[in-house]
């Protein structure tokens, strides 16, 4: 049920066609809730269709000209008894470790080596993070969306730094283990 949650926020935040919705995705709510451009237009469709969001009137009428969409009073509601429910943390779920266990009956051939990448990957995101972080929160920007904003990128910054520590232990483990490649 997360995906017209994310989508409301981010009309909230600017109304915006399903293509912009799609841009903005993959800059700041793709790091934590991905959408294909196909789902956010189909849930657009959804979202409309129960009265949480409209069509803005087009300036001028033209053919294939692109859909804006803005939050109705029902989305706003929705979005705000949404974000104030409880709910329980989600297991992790991750093919990694699960490969790591099962390494552990069939053997280690070939796990390094993607460790080894897993790592590089990790360390490129949390630069990526670092940098948003550099050029969006200054010190002097603590207004409270902003302030709440920056709690969700540090979220990421936190996790990317535990999974290149993590990882890294883990190799450093891993070249102990008798048979390891």
């Amino acid at each position: 049920m997360s995906l017209p949650h994310a989508i409301l926020t981010a009309l909230l935040e600017k109304p915006s066609s399903g293509l912009e919705l799609t841009r903005r995705f993959d800059k700041s709510i793709g790091y934590f809730w991905s959408a294909t451009h196909q789902q956010i237009y189909r849930e657009l469709g959804r979202l409309e269709a129960e009265g949480l969001i409209r069509t803005l009137p087009a300036q001028a009428p033209a053919r294939g000209q692109k859909k804006s969409y803005e939050v109705l009073p029902a989305g706003r509601a929705e979005l705000a008894r949404w974000a104030a429910a409880a709910q329980d943390p989600k297991p992790l779920r991750d093919t990694l470790l699960l490969r790591l266990r099962a390494a552990a009956v069939v053997g280690t051939a070939g796990l390094e080596a993607d460790l080894h990448r897993h790592l590089e990957l990790h360390r490129r995101q949390l630069a990526e993070y670092q940098e948003i972080e550099k050029r969006d929160f200054p010190p002097d920007r603590d207004a409270p969306e902003d302030r709440l904003r920056h709690l969700v990128l540090r979220a990421g910054i936190d996790l990317e730094t535990f999974w290149t520590q993590w990882l890294t232990h883990a190799l450093a483990e891993f070249t102990e283990l008798p048979g390891a490649d």
